[in-house]
Order: C-alpha cells, then sequence, then structure tokens
C-alpha cells in the first residue's frame, strides 16, 4: 500500500542524486525510506545492499572491490549507521568515479539516526555528500478531506500505522515499533539504557510535549541524575524519534528562555505513549493543544527548504510564539499554533513579532479557512499554511 502514496520528498531525492556523488537519505524507522529508494531504483541501473542482512553484509566483508565492480551502477546502501566504517571506501570509489568523468549519482546511503549522530563517520564525504532528512507521511501527502487529517494525526505519519485496517491495528502497530526501538535498535546503536527506564522517559516526554524540561525533576523521578537524562534524551534526539526546537536568540534586548522544547515527532507514538488509542480520546485528553501543536511543527518541518532554520520565541515574562522559520531568502514567518475554532491574538504577539523582524504573521488553527484578523496577521489552516511554504 505505500506505494499508491506519492512522497513529496521523491523530487529533491532525484535532484540530489543527479546532482551529488553520495545523498544520505535520513529518517526514523519505517518512515518509507526503503521504498522510496526502491521505486527510485527501478528507473536506473541500481544495485541494493541492507546492511542489517547477512547475506549482504558477507557481499561487502571486502567492500571496496566489491564495490569497484559495481562502479557503473547507484549503489544503494540501507541502515548505513550499522557500518561506519564505510564511509571512508565511499570516499576513495566517488574519487575514482569522478577522476573517469562520473560526477553524480554514485550512493545512495539509508540512515535511521540523525545527521548528528553519522557526522563523524560521515565527514570523510565532506563536499561529496548531500544530506535529505525524510519525515513520516505530511497532510498533502494524504489526501484533502478532513477525515484525512484527523486520522493522521491521531495515527501518526508512519505509513504502517496510517494505512491500518482501524485504529486498534494502527496502535498495535505503534506499540510493537516502541518495543523494537528500546529492545532493538537502542542496544544496537551502542547506547547502553535501560529498556523500561528509556520508556519511562519517552513517556514523561510525551506528558511534557512542547513545555520547558527540568533535568533533576525528570531525574529524580527515574533515579538518575540530571545529566544521564539529558543524555537519553540526546539518543530519542539522535534516533529522529523526539524533536529539538532550539529558541530564538538573535539580537533581542529582553530576557529570552535559553532552555530547548522538545516534542515526540511523530503524533501516533506520542498517542501510544499516552494511552490515547481514538480520536474521541484523544479530543477529550489534556494534552489535546500540545498534541496539535506538535502535529503542526512537524508538517511544516517536512516540507521546509534545506537551509531553513526553526526556533521558538519565549521571554521571561511569558510573551512567546510557537515558531519562528527563518527561510533562506531572508524571510521570517511568525507562526502561533492554536487548536480552537475561534483563536485569540495573545496581546503581546504583535510586539513579538517586531522584536522577531517577521516578516509574515500567521495563526494556524483547527478549521479550514483563511481570514485575516488583524492588517497584518491572518489565521489560516495547516494545509493552506504548507500550501504558501511549498510555493515559497
Amino acid at each position: 500500500m505505500q506505494g499508491m502514496l506519492t512522497r513529496w520528498i521523491t523530487d529533491r531525492l532525484q535532484k540530489d542524486i543527479a546532482h551529488v556523488p553520495a545523498v544520505a537519505l535520513l529518517g526514523a524507522r519505517q518512515v518509507g525510506k526503503t521504498t522510496l529508494a526502491k521505486m527510485i531504483a527501478k528507473d536506473r541501473n541500481s544495485i541494493y545492499l541492507d546492511l542489517e542482512a547477512p547475506e549482504d553484509l558477507l557481499k561487502l566483508s571486502d567492500p571496496a572491490s566489491y564495490l569497484e565492480g559495481h562502479s557503473d551502477k547507484l549503489v544503494i546502501l540501507d541502515e548505513i549507521q550499522r557500518a561506519p566504517d564505510l564511509f571512508m571506501v565511499l570516499r576513495g570509489l566517488i574519487d575514482k568515479n569522478r577522476e573517469r568523468g562520473r560526477k553524480s549519482g554514485h550512493f545512495l546511503l539509508l540512515g535511521s539516526a540523525s545527521m548528528d549522530l553519522l557526522r563523524q563517520s560521515s565527514e570523510s564525504l565532506a563536499g561529496r555528500i548531500s544530506y535529505i532528512e525524510m519525515s513520516g507521511l505530511n497532510l498533502p501527502e494524504v489526501g484533502e478531506n478532513r477525515n484525512d487529517l484527523q486520522k493522521l494525526w491521531l495515527r501518526g505519519g508512519f505509513p504502517d500505522s496510517y494505512l491500518a485496517g482501524d485504529d486498534d491495528l494502527a496502535m498495535d502497530w505503534l506499540e510493537s515499533l516502541i518495543r523494537t526501538y528500546l529492545e532493538r535498535d537502542v542496544p544496537q546503536m551502542g547506547f547502553r539504557v535501560p529498556a523500561n527506564r528509556l520508556r519511562r522517559l519517552w513517556t514523561m516526554l510525551a506528558h511534557l510535549q512542547g513545555e520547558p524540561v527540568n533535568y533533576s525533576k525528570l531525574g529524580g523521578n527515574l533515579e538518575i541524575d540530571g545529566k544521564t537524562v539529558s543524555h537519553y534524551i540526546e539518543i530519542l534526539v539522535d534516533l529522529l524519534l523526539v524533536r529539538r526546537l532550539e529558541p530564538w536568540h538573535a539580537n533581542v534586548k529582553k530576557r529570552l528562555v535559553k532552555s530547548p522544547r522538545f516534542y515526540i515527532r511523530d503524533s501516533g507514538i506520542l498517542h501510544r505513549l499516552l494511552g490515547i488509542d481514538n480520536y474521541d480520546a484523544l479530543l477529550s485528553n489534556p494534552v489535546l493543544g500540545k498534541s496539535w501543536e506538535g502535529f503542526v511543527i512537524e508538517n511544516i518541518h517536512s516540507i521546509l527548504p534545506k537551509r531553513a532554520e526553526t526556533y521558538f520565541y519565549r521571554t521571561g515574562a511569558g510573551a512567546e510564539i510557537d515558531l519562528i522559520i527563518k527561510l533562506p531568502s531572508s524571510e521570517i514567518w511568525a507562526i502561533e499554533i492554536k487548536y480552537g475554532a475561534a483563536p485569540r491574538l495573545n496581546k503581546h504577539y504583535s510586539r513579538i513579532c517586531e522584536d522577531a523582524g517577521a516578516t509574515q504573521k500567521y495563526i494556524i488553527y483547527g478549521g479550514d479557512d483563511e481570514f485575516p484578523v488583524s492588517d497584518e496577521v491572518t489565521v489560516i489552516s495547516l494545509r493552506k499554511l504548507m500550501q504558501k511554504l511549498m510555493a515559497s
């Protein structure tokens, strides 16, 4: 069924393959990287190797010789974080190919870890590699009607969860994914963390979705110190399961909050961790507003141009903007996120936008329309805002 969904990132990926020797497609496990890579591979001379499959690892026992024999193909290496030593080999092969006049499309690397985690091993490919992050399904990919949005929000963007026969099957699938991460993937990445402790922390972060995090308080609940809590959160960030949103720090005279905010990236995982199993339960849960906020933020990130930067803004006095986007064009979009059908404007909103140098000001709400609420501020649906960003 995944094949039925056209992924928005396909064009960006094909363009990079056509211009750069190596492309790393990074995303959490099961977001659809392999499906997309195999679809792209159909149209070209290519070979696919899964670095978790023993028979494929055997082929790479002498990687330089094996890959040299396929130097005319696009070589797809899945779960590249399992073989960090390969990066030096790839560098030599890319340079040989370049000498022969082949400039691009040598390697497509698929990874379930963040760029920061891969960076040390992939530094040898500087100037030869492009990174693309793939999210779960986003709103433009799933359909036009209200039910599509509600289903995506409840079940999250993992294709197998979104496409499940019903909500119960989706939640069962998400529970299995959570356990696989805790019991297999985290240890495989070399992290020594008790699975039940990491799950408790992940669940605590779900309760604190988009709120300030007090490491020592969380540590007290988990019987570990604040530094260890911070390290555990970094693991979830590196595995692309939690998003760290940094505070705005431009030259503003006000005292700004300096600690980051954290969001469970997939709304389906958020809801499974909190035991929210259907849409009615979500609507009556106190996490509703923060769940919507995280869902909106993740959807927006899925379509941002490569060099865009994102922040939140909050002063010590509590004035805030949920999301500030600094686009490569130097435009700055200030976005406030409210679930209600009649969102009210924070009285400090215009002044904060001025401090941040915002050129566009929007309030994303839970409805479907677009209308101005002041000279410069527009209330808009998530779908319509994403369309504007994709066109900008």
